[in-house]
């Protein structure tokens, strides 16, 4: 799938000081796919960010559109709030 950035997700992934080399992993290997609603989609993976401790880094997709809109992106520590077990 293609992917864009939009103005937003850029500037949260700078503002949040998120390598891009790491939302650029999570699009190309996600370890879950989860649907919002009808237009976000959510990738997500568990990542160390250099620091020894693992965050979710979850990226928002507006798949509705050709090529797909990263919304936004953020990352988080309370993993067991936003990871889905099977």
């Amino acid at each position: 799938m293609n992917f864009r950035f939009s103005g937003h997700a850029l500037n949260e992934i700078q503002k949040r000081n998120i390598p891009l080399s790491l939302v650029e992993k999570v699009l190309q290997e996600p370890e879950q796919i989860i649907g919002q609603d009808e237009e976000i989609t959510i990738y997500q993976s568990q990542l160390d960010f250099s620091t020894g401790k693992l965050y979710l880094l979850r990226v928002f997709i507006n798949t509705t559109v050709d090529p797909a809109v990263i919304v936004t992106v953020y990352r988080t520590s309370q993993i067991k709030k936003h990871w889905r077990n099977s």
